[in-house]
């Protein structure tokens, strides 16, 4: 059980992590209290790597990685930089009749 409580550097700052570890999520305007468990890490590394920023967040804030990726991200780094729940202008739009 090694992963309970643990120390990392995310931006130049120490910070615990781990599944035992209650937080708040990382994204700005959310108030919602998680663990800084793998299952909550943005990217593939506690503290950040090339895939995403290292932070932690709530399920309703956590995306699947891309095809051929790990792990999750978060609404910044799912689509390095655009928010995915805005609309894309190459979205299919289907329209159901009666």
């Amino acid at each position: 059980m090694g992963n309970a409580l643990y120390e990392i550097t995310r931006n130049g700052e120490k910070i615990q992590a781990g599944y035992g570890v209650e937080a708040m999520c990382d994204k700005p305007d959310c108030t919602a209290t998680i663990s800084r468990g793998l299952d909550a890490l943005c990217g593939e590394t506690p503290g950040g790597d090339e895939y995403g920023c290292g932070g932690y967040f709530c399920d309703a804030d956590l995306y699947m990685a891309p095809e051929g990726q790990i792990g999750y991200r978060c609404f910044l780094c799912r689509n390095r930089g655009t928010d995915p729940l805005q609309t894309s202008p190459d979205a299919m739009v289907v329209t159901f009749s009666r």
